[in-house]
């Protein structure tokens, strides 16, 4: 991708890594170190739980796709607390194909560093228990992968968190069958990213449909892969989240407007579309900005909604922040040339501060309004020591 740096509304695609100095370190034995590659390396959750994953892919049969004209699919990551990690291989960061798409967008530039695996346990076996479920939508040109630092911790600390790839307005979509599908960029207008949010709210309630097929016991992906054992019974649809970053921001209160199912909802530096900023919500959703962006005073789409939002509302801001501050891109900057870093609009806040900011603020928002938990309310009001990045803005 050609060093410039991307509009508010355009997500850059680059989010390569986290924070190292939390990561397992890569033996010389690993693929990476014998390719001469520079591994980039993501922190481990903190919660008592191992994490495991598994990838579905799910088809819509009764949508079209606008890009395609096929049946609409989806590909979807499920990570959920596990009880058992051992001997398990750990998913990618990216799968193949979709690194080498990602790597391409940047020129080169990034051709000699190794992406980063997650923490993520591939199919390991769900630890026991009823959880709350979390939706997420990533940002334009985005994948669902970019916000696994945050995702990896929620599922640590007991939420199953379920990741959705829009294809062509999500970043790289790496299908079962080796197809990689890239973003089909629109023209930044209102109607199409109006429509373009309203693809992704309708992807997001097909996902939550599927994942009561599951919690049934069925198997909606559409190749029928082995799911991992214990996991029907554990997603608690009666208490379900969504949150996204920019573009996914304004799909998370879109999906909450049209689906009474959604209990909860975060909006992380995303401008807003629809019929939701008129009319708004009377569930609760936190707004969380930057003061580059300056949400309620500088995006016309925030004031409207804010003021009819009905139930629990708050404006929280990150200090020292950009736009993908939110993300795992903030903590790609150490790792990547100077060229590189210049392009990913992470701000001046130091890594580890963000990532354990966002992870918190995130946290005690979901503990709240999901499980009943107010103890972690004074961080809702920027009122948390432990974490002064966090600022009251309104609520």
């Amino acid at each position: 991708m050609p060093p410039v740096r991307p509009t508010r509304r355009s997500l850059i695609a680059g989010g390569l890594g986290a924070v190292a100095t939390a990561a397992v370190p890569l033996s010389l034995s690993t693929p990476a170190a014998a390719a001469g590659l520079i591994p980039i390396r993501l922190a481990g959750p903190t919660g008592p739980a191992p994490v495991g994953a598994v990838e579905l892919h799910l088809v819509d049969s009764s949508r079209t796709d606008p890009w395609s004209g096929q049946a609409r699919e989806v590909m979807v990551t499920v990570t959920y607390p596990a009880a058992d990690v051992r001997d398990r291989a750990v998913l990618p960061w990216l799968p193949a194909g979709a690194e080498r798409a990602l790597k391409a967008r940047f020129g080169g530039a990034v051709d000699g560093y190794a992406l980063p695996r997650t923490h993520s346990a591939d199919r390991a076996p769900v630890r026991p228990g009823r959880r709350p479920v979390l939706l997420h939508s990533p940002g334009h040109q985005a994948d669902r992968t970019f916000n696994t630092l945050l995702i990896e911790d929620l599922a640590s600390w007991g939420y199953v968190v379920v990741a959705v790839d829009h294809p062509y307005d999500s970043g790289e979509v790496e299908f079962p069958d080796g197809r990689v599908v890239g973003t089909r960029p629109d023209d930044g207008s209102l109607e199409a990213v109006t429509a373009a949010v309203a693809v992704r709210a309708a992807d997001l309630r097909f996902v939550l449909d599927q994942l009561a097929v599951l919690d049934r016991g069925g198997n909606p992906d559409a190749e029928r892969r082995p799911l991992p054992r214990g996991l029907r019974g554990t997603p608690d649809l009666t208490r379900v989240g969504t949150f996204g970053h920019s573009r996914g921001g304004a799909a998370s209160a879109t999906m909450m407007y049209l689906d009474e199912r959604v209990r909860a909802g975060i909006d992380l530096d995303g401008g807003l579309f629809g019929p939701v900023v008129e009319h708004g919500l009377d569930r609760p959703f936190l707004l969380m900005d930057t003061a580059i962006y300056d949400g309620l005073n500088q995006d016309p789409s925030w004031p409207p909604f804010w003021a009819h939002l009905t139930d629990w509302r708050r404006c929280l801001r990150l200090a020292d922040a950009d736009h993908n501050s939110y993300t795992d891109i903030v903590a790609l900057a150490p790792q990547v040339p100077e060229p590189v870093r210049r392009t990913l609009q992470a701000g001046t806040i130091p890594a580890d501060r963000a990532v354990a900011a966002v992870r918190a603020s995130v946290r005690a928002f979901f503990d709240l309004q999901l499980r009943g938990r107010p103890d972690t309310g004074h961080l809702l009001r920027g009122a948390s020591p432990r974490h002064p990045e966090i600022l009251y803005i309104a609520g």
